[in-house]
């Protein structure tokens, strides 16, 4: 890439303050277990998202799931007898398929160790279609030799300074019993201690971190040792959620807990939806939708506690985050989520060290098969690898430098301190939104009301110091330019497509609004941008 520059540079007439942007967006990727990086769909659609959005890790659940055969007591016999085998036995053959892919493709696993194998665990089948056992061991010490013999097992198959590069994170949201844990608070910080010292007898450089709650709650109910529903009570009966306290899950009683005992925390980990349910005085979950800047405002928190902790110089990880925690979430489908994670994205980026989008891919399958092309699940491309909008939204995140020159709260002008390519993006969450996020929607025709919100907005900065001549394309996203599921609406939303309907849709997909523009002899660029609602627009150069 050419560089753009001719002399510094200046945003409206003023000089730029450089500061680091960090690409916490793309830093890692979501997906739903191990056993579905095995297919090929999975497989094309994740290196699509190396190659194109710049993925640098991968996190998913079912490591040691029944149906990644790590944790052997048997040696399954099929239609004849399943013998016992003197000692557990670890194999390792479909996690070297997966592992081996990733790396391949240039990327690296972010690993969630868990879930419970069948044969070591107190309960089974707590959670999903395919099962998942999420439970304590029966045996610590067995798990303690399943995590040695894993870890161990990477080591000498990638080398120490590959794994060393990894980070190893203590199973996934036990504070919801009985789904993902059906132990107590104690019993999860017991197995973290007890995990954390046998990734650090390996090797001290590793990294480790937990606990991997979910979510941000305004009460008491996970206090203590498993939720009180009755906590909830008044949540649930609020008028106005966004005007409660709400607090990180497990956060600071996990670190109190690993200080009081030396145990190491590298990275601190949750998940930070901004859509919740909290129980009522009947058992009747009500869903709970909050504001906007949600995810700001609660990061910055977690930030204070973790700075006021044991542990100051812990890396944050949001290991999940997208706008519900619901597979099922039309919402996930459309322009208005795209807006939506751009925007929280470029606040967000100072105050972690990833916010891992979940998932990057519809091919998942933690309710079964979703119904229909666009059923509203997690990923950032469907079933059919077709583009959603929110797809568009991390390519252009992606476009942009290391190095923020200008910020708004509607955008941002950037540099790539490697080449010296000044690139922008922009995007026009509604002022009729107000405070408002975009919540989540049981149909797809639920989230079309959003459509109808405004007014434009009109974007203009004078980016001056520029190589005169120098091309750069403009990109735009909106209700017209790269909306499938609207145009999977017009056509009837069949639920099985045709051949001719998916290759018409990935087309629709892809069909975004572009253009180019010159820098003149005065190497000042004059963006002069009128962006429709939910518009994402992105500015870069030409290659």
């Amino acid at each position: 890439m050419a560089n753009t520059l001719r002399s510094a540079i200046t945003v409206d007439g003023r000089p730029c303050e450089e500061t680091p942007l960090v690409h916490v967006w793309n830093e890692c990727a979501g997906a739903g277990r191990a056993n579905e990086a095995l297919r090929a769909d999975w497989q094309r659609q994740f290196a699509e998202a190396v190659d194109v959005l710049g993925f640098r890790y991968v996190r998913f659940h079912g490591l040691f799931h029944d149906d990644m055969f790590v944790y052997r007591e048997s040696s399954g016999g099929g239609f004849g007898p399943n013998t016992p085998l003197p000692e557990p036995v670890h194999t390792f053959s479909y996690v070297d398929k997966v592992f081996d892919f990733i790396l391949e493709t240039g990327a690296r696993p972010f690993v969630e160790l868990g879930f419970m194998p069948r044969e070591l665990a107190t309960q089974t089948e707590t959670v999903f279609w395919w099962g998942a056992h999420c439970s304590p061991p029966k045996d610590m010490g067995r798990w303690v030799e399943l995590v040695t013999a894993t870890v161990e097992h990477w080591i000498e198959r990638y080398g120490l300074d590959e794994v060393r590069r990894w980070r190893f994170e203590v199973w996934n949201e036990p504070n919801l019993v009985p789904h993902f844990w059906t132990g107590t608070r104690t019993e999860y910080f017991e197995l973290y201690e007890a995990t954390a010292a046998a990734i650090k007898r390996i090797d001290p450089e590793l990294r480790v971190g937990g606990p991997s709650t979910s979510v941000f709650v305004p009460d008491d109910r996970y206090k203590g040792e498993v939720e009180d529903r009755s906590k909830e009570h008044a949540t649930a009966a609020a008028a106005d959620v966004d005007a409660l306290d709400w607090r990180p899950v497990w956060i600071e009683e996990f670190l109190d807990w690993c200080e009081r005992r030396r145990v190491p925390v590298d990275f601190v980990s949750t998940h930070t939806y901004p859509t919740d349910y909290a129980f009522d005085v009947n058992g009747v979950g009500v869903p709970l939708s909050r504001y906007a800047d949600a995810t700001r405002d609660d990061l910055t928190l977690l930030r204070k506690l973790i700075a006021a902790s044991a542990f100051p110089d812990a890396e944050v990880h949001i290991t999940e985050w997208s706008t519900s925690p619901s597979s099922r979430d039309r919402m996930h489908d459309t322009v208005f989520a795209a807006t939506a994670i751009t925007r929280a994205y470029l606040q967000c980026a100072p105050l972690a060290e990833s916010i891992s989008y979940w998932t990057f891919t519809d091919v998942f399958e933690e309710g079964g098969a979703g119904i229909g092309p666009f059923h509203g699940g997690f990923g950032l491309v469907n079933e059919q690898g077709i583009h959603k909008p929110t797809f568009h939204a991390f390519r252009m995140l992606g476009a942009l430098g290391d190095r923020l020159l200008h910020s708004t709260p509607h955008g941002a002008v950037t540099r790539d301190s490697r080449t010296g390519a000044v690139s922008a993006l922009f995007c026009n969450y509604p002022e009729e939104m107000g405070t408002a996020s975009v919540g989540s929607a049981d149909s797809y025709e639920a989230t079309r009301h959003l459509a109808g919100k405004g007014p434009n907005r009109r974007v203009r900065h004078e980016v001056a110091g520029l190589e005169p001549g120098a091309v750069f394309v403009v990109e735009v996203l909106d209700w017209e330019h790269g909306n499938p599921a609207e145009e999977w609406h017009r056509l009837g939303s069949p639920v099985n497509l045709s051949r001719e309907e998916a290759r018409h849709l990935a087309a629709v997909a892809d069909a975004l609004l572009r253009y180019t523009v010159t820098v003149p002899e005065s190497g000042v660029l004059d963006l002069d941008l009128d962006l429709a609602p939910w518009a994402v627009a992105s500015v870069r150069q030409a290659v």
